[in-house]
Parts: structure tokens; C-alpha cells; sequence
């Protein structure tokens, strides 16, 4: 008999529903407010929607209706591969950024000037979408098309998705000029860094491994002096093929610069790694920054 899994409470549902809403509210305000008026796009299905919405200039054909059309084939595909959480939570994603935009042709763009308008649309539009994405959704189906690809190309998700916007950024730079396909390559770059950083959080934490013959005294230096835990790991020396104990620690960004002076000032010959993490969780770890 398959294993039961625990379904999302109603209150757990209701809270991811309210940060995609606020995630496409902010993607709606971005686009509209800042983008759309100096002829600025993003990436992907939205940067197509607004590239057909400006060439067909019809009450009917507009971004809303491009959105979620081409967005629904994707969806359909992500129901079939991803599952139909993350179907449905990115279709009232859509339809949320779809709805929201609509309301907002009455409210005159906050700048007419395109470096702000491209870093502040990009920056609003990737918080907004990085909420989304946070939240079990997506507001473009370009990066579900690139994981069902590559599967079968030789490619990344995030290369298959970069080939997609060198066509699509190719295409505005025919319909709005070189210099606004410039200023919409700078709001995508923007837009994606403000995605990483609603993923993996303003706290960055560091990985560091250490291989020193001072195992014991470089672990309490550590613990009593940066009040971070340790983990013992065993090794083996490549070379030599002598036992090696190995000291894993994860720090935050502000705290490498003082792992490094304990280490060195205890054993200046030991081996140091340090590593980006994704994301910390569990083990009671908490940022020592309050």
C-alpha cells in the first residue's frame, strides 16, 4: 500500500496563495508602471505578450490576454510533468498578473526616464516573480518548456532559457529599436539577480571545509569564539593516503573574514575551502547578525 502523504493545510495554502498574489501584484506594477511606458520588456512568455500586445494595439489583444494564453500550454505540460500543485498555483499566478495589469492602464508611469524605469521595473518585477516562484508557482512558462528540453538536449534549464530571450530580445530590438533591447537585456539581468535573492534570502551563508592536523583546537576556537557548531568528518589523504579529520562549518557571509583568522592564526598550513550555499535550514542554525 503506497505511503500516505500529509496534504497542506488550509491555513499553509491560504498564506502561499496571498504571496503569489502579492508577487504578481508587484510583477503587474513593474510592468505596467515602468516597463511597459518606455517600451522596456522582460524575458521569456512576458516579454512575448508585451512585444504582441504593442504590435496588435487592440482593447482585445492585449497583455493580459497574450499571458495567459501562452502561458496555458506550458501549464498544461507542467500539470503533466511537475504536478498539479504547482499547475495550479501558477495559473492563478498568471491570472492574478493578468488582472492586476488590466486594472493599472488609469495610473500614469512613475518615470519616463529608461535607466530608472529599467532598474527599478527590474528590480520590482524580479522580487515579484521570485515570490511566485518561492511560492510553488511561476509567471512564465518559457522555464517549464526549458525542464521538459532538457531532458533531451545537451543543455541546462538556464541555457535552454537564455537561447529562448536572444530571440526574443532580438525581436524587440526589430520592434522598438537596438537602444530599448539594450535597456530590456539590463532589466531582465536586474529582474533575475532580484529572483536569486527572494530564493535564496539576504542572509548568504558560506560552506567551509578544513583539513588541518589541529582538528581539536581549530573546532573549539570555532565553536567558543564564532559560536558556530562543527561537524567532524573523516578523510583520507589522496597522496599519502593518511587518515585526515575534517572540520565542516557553515558561517554567514559577514563571519568568513573572521573563520579565516582563526584558522590561519592556529594553523597557518591548513587547507581551507569555502563554498556558496543555496539555502541553510535546521540544526538550530540562526544568523549572528541581529
Amino acid at each position: 500500500m503506497p505511503k500516505q502523504h500529509k496534504k497542506e493545510g488550509l491555513t499553509r495554502t491560504i498564506y502561499r496563495l496571498l504571496m503569489i498574489l502579492l508577487g504578481a501584484t508587484l510583477a503587474a506594477l513593474a510592468i505596467e508602471l515602468f516597463l511597459v511606458p518606455n517600451n522596456i520588456i522582460d524575458g521569456g512568455v512576458i516579454g512575448v505578450s508585451l512585444i504582441l500586445s504593442y504590435l496588435f494595439e487592440n482593447p482585445l489583444l492585449n497583455f493580459a490576454t497574450f499571458v495567459v494564453v501562452l502561458n496555458i500550454p506550458f501549464l498544461y505540460f507542467g500539470y503533466k510533468q511537475i504536478g498539479k500543485t504547482f499547475m495550479f498555483s501558477s495559473l492563478f499566478g498568471v491570472i492574478c498578473l493578468a488582472a492586476v495589469q488590466s486594472q493599472l492602464h488609469r495610473i500614469e508611469a512613475f518615470t519616463n526616464e529608461p535607466i530608472l524605469a529599467t532598474v527599478f521595473g527590474g528590480l520590482i518585477l524580479g522580487v515579484g516573480v521570485g515570490l511566485v516562484i518561492r511560492h510553488g508557482g511561476t509567471l512564465d512558462g518559457t522555464e517549464i518548456l526549458g525542464i521538459l528540453m532538457t531532458k533531451k538536449l545537451p543543455f541546462s534549464v538556464g541555457e535552454f532559457v537564455m537561447f529562448i530571450n536572444i530571440f526574443v530580445f532580438g525581436w524587440a530590438a526589430f520592434v522598438f529599436g537596438p537602444e530599448k533591447a539594450m535597456y530590456s537585456v539590463m532589466a531582465y539581468y536586474i529582474a533575475f539577480k532580484a529572483i536569486d535573492t527572494v530564493l535564496q534570502g539576504l542572509e548568504e551563508t558560506k560552506a567551509c571545509i578544513i583539513v588541518s592536523d589541529h582538528y581539536d583546537e581549530v573546532s573549539d576556537a570555532i565553536l567558543h569564539r564564532l559560536g558556530r557548531g562543527t561537524t567532524k568528518l573523516q578523510g583520507k589523504g589522496g597522496y599519502t593516503d593518511a587518515e585526515k579529520d575534517v572540520i565542516y562549518v557553515v558561517v554567514t557571509r559577514l563571519e568568513v573574514m573572521k573563520l579565516k583568522g582563526i584558522v590561519g592564526e592556529i594553523d597557518p598550513n591548513a587547507f581551507l575551502t569555502i563554498m556558496n550555499t543555496q539555502e541553510t535550514k535546521g540544526a538550530r542554525f540562526k544568523s549572528a547578525i541581529h
